[in-house]
């Protein structure tokens, strides 16, 4: 009866061993440290491939865009003798025929396909003044061609002294201050919003004796509308915009 009754008894459980108390313990410190390593990498690509893309984008822009409407501007000069918005019975050199008179969207147009002008490709069709793209936070912007005259800072009789000269100039209105150093590096091959021949808006026409070259006012750290540092946008709000004027040569 005894030999019966032990063969009937439930068998004892063996000792849980390490092997399985580590499988229930999850991922090991090693482990996670690996995975971490990876989002990293993924991450860093990401963001590597994105400022790539942006700068060919801003790359494109002083090229096919800003270079194209300057072309434009000298094949109107050449065309016609007089630049954009000037009078034609009696020109007087000025774009739009009188001083700080910005010519601007469907006049803009109007002349130049009037003269038989191709412009370059800018937001769609009707709409080549104008540029889409994205700014370091990725949000959209536009960026805005006009032609006007403005005061322009010139060297006076002496060294050091500047006198202010009317010259006509390209607007670009709405450049964030990444695409504003870029297109400084590509038409001057330096950065300064005091000298050279494209300028902020502001130091246009700087004439104070011996002023020294200053950088521009903004920095992607600003936000959208605003004029004074330091302000940090967050992700989802648009980047700060400057505005500048691009010497013409005629």
């Amino acid at each position: 009866m005894q030999a019966n009754h032990a063969a009937r008894s439930p068998r004892a459980h063996p000792a849980p061993t390490s092997t399985g108390r580590r499988g229930q313990a999850g991922f090991s410190i090693l482990e996670l440290s690996a995975v971490l390593v990876v989002i990293g990498l993924i991450v860093g690509a990401v963001t590597i491939g994105r400022d790539v893309q942006r700068n060919a984008v801003y790359q494109r822009i002083a090229s096919d865009f800003v270079q194209g409407w300057a072309i434009a501007y000298d094949r109107f000069v050449d065309g016609t003798g007089r630049p954009p918005g000037d009078n034609a019975v009696a020109p007087t050199g000025i774009v739009n025929g009188a001083p700080a008179t910005p010519l601007c969207g469907a006049a803009l147009l109007n002349a130049m396909q009037a003269a038989g002008v191709e412009m370059p490709a800018g937001r769609t069709e009707g709409a080549s003044d104008r540029y889409v793209y994205l700014d370091s936070n990725g949000n959209p912007q536009e960026l805005v061609i006009c032609f006007s005259n403005v005061p322009w800072s010139e060297p006076g009789a002496a060294v050091g002294t500047f006198v202010a000269r009317p010259r006509n100039v390209m607007e670009l209105r709405g450049m964030t201050p990444a695409l504003a150093t870029l297109l400084d590096n590509a038409f001057d091959s330096r950065v300064d919003a005091t000298f050279g021949r494209l300028r902020e808006q502001a130091q246009a026409n700087n004439i104070a004796a011996g002023h020294p070259g200053l950088a521009w006012s903004q920095d992607d750290t600003f936000a959208f509308g605003t004029t004074v540092a330091p302000v940090t946008p967050l992700d989802e709000v648009q980047v700060g915009v400057v505005n500048a004027f691009l010497k013409m040569t005629r």
